[in-house]
């Protein structure tokens, strides 16, 4: 049915859920528009952690190949004490296929790089130092009035402009992110020898501490504790800070914290959730990724389901079916699996804020759990 196809989308936020889904939408010929508030798409950044399912949707864009020339690939995660006793080593599942590997850590910012340079490549019409200021649905269409005056007329508007999401607000959808309770340092280290996977430490002073290796020389340390004031929240060089506050843990942990420099930068965040859930779409717009579904990162899930989110957009927008019908049905396909990761990655929050409360909390079992279910493709 040519006349349902989707032609000419513009998308809002140039962050995973937005670059993934410009690239996908772009390599299937739709017109695609990015706009970002950002001077730049490039990105700056910790380390990350990525499982099997976000692995598998780089690689349907075409840019698993170039990061995994910089990243560091695993297939499993340990559980230790604070002294870093081991507790359990589980396996990755293959989430991705057999093909990739179960996880993967890497430069936050190398991916905001690859994904910058390609969707320019790919023939994105990229506008920065832009948003989105008015939005009028005609019903089969949109026309979408920018911050600079300009006006585009398109079939869809996606807003994966993240948790803060403008264009959420702006479509009436009211949700707003929640503090879920804990804050989290974050740094890069040097990365030990012995370091060859994600590890995690239960028991000590504070919620957990962890660390993945993120490429052959470096590794992303973090740190989960209470909410701190609001003045704590930022980036800087307060390694003397985290060195401090991350007292009390020992085995390798203890050794990437004593190797910090004391003016080493370091990041501070509350971390939030979100669960838009009612219909994630007004008319001919959507919102999808953090701006509809963001998680603590306690599954290491977030920019698994952001860029799964975009993938299977891309596709189902191109299938053949026109928007009206492909909106209801993607929201009806991804709402179950972004919610059973956020409830769950909420679940070891409540149970690392309040440990020895739930008489069912077993971390590794319900970590397994929903990395074995993310096995079933998206």
């Amino acid at each position: 049915m040519s006349e349902s196809r989707t032609s000419r989308v513009l998308i809002v936020g140039g962050g995973i859920t937005g670059g993934v889904l410009s690239l996908a939408l772009a390599q299937r010929g739709v017109d695609v528009v990015l706009v970002d508030v950002r001077d730049t798409l490039r990105g700056v950044g910790h380390g990350i952690t990525l499982q099997g399912n976000a692995l598998k949707a780089f690689h349907s864009v075409g840019i698993y190949d170039r990061l995994a020339q910089r990243a560091y690939p695993f297939n499993k995660l340990r559980l230790r004490g604070a002294d870093g006793s081991l507790i359990a080593e589980i396996p990755t599942p293959p989430m991705g296929g057999p093909e990739l590997p179960g996880t993967m850590g890497a430069v936050r910012g190398d991916i905001a790089d690859i994904l910058a340079e390609e969707v320019v490549a790919a023939g994105v019409d990229v506008r920065l130092g832009t948003t989105v200021a008015a939005i009028e649905d005609d019903g089969d269409s949109v026309t979408v009035t920018l911050s600079d005056g300009t006006a585009e007329t398109v079939d869809l508007l996606v807003g994966a402009d993240g948790i803060r999401s403008k264009v959420r607000g702006m479509i009436g959808i009211e949700t707003e992110p929640k503090p879920v309770g804990m804050g989290i340092w974050r740094t890069v280290a040097k990365r030990p020898a012995q370091m060859d996977c994600s590890e995690m430490y239960y028991g000590g002073p504070k919620f957990k501490a962890g660390y993945t290796p993120i490429s052959e020389d470096l590794c992303y340390a973090f740190l989960l504790e209470e909410n701190l004031d609001r003045s704590y929240v930022g980036e800087g060089q307060r390694g003397k800070e985290l060195k401090e506050r991350g007292q009390g843990y020992g085995g390798t942990w203890g050794e990437v914290r004593d190797s910090l420099a004391d003016d080493a930068v370091v990041n501070y965040q509350w971390i939030e959730a979100i669960c838009v859930e009612e219909p994630w779409y007004r008319g001919r717009t959507i919102i999808i990724g953090d701006a509809a579904h963001a998680c603590p990162p306690l599954i290491a899930q977030g920019a698994a389901m952001c860029a799964e989110d975009a993938v299977i957009l891309a596709e189902m927008l191109t299938d053949g079916r026109g928007v009206d019908e492909v909106l209801p049905a993607y929201w009806g396909r991804r709402f179950p699996r972004v919610k059973m990761v956020l409830d769950n990655s909420l679940k070891l929050a409540e149970w690392e804020i309040h440990p020895g409360v739930d008489p069912d909390e077993n971390p590794g079992r319900l970590m397994g759990e929903t990395l074995g279910a993310l096995v079933v493709p998206a």
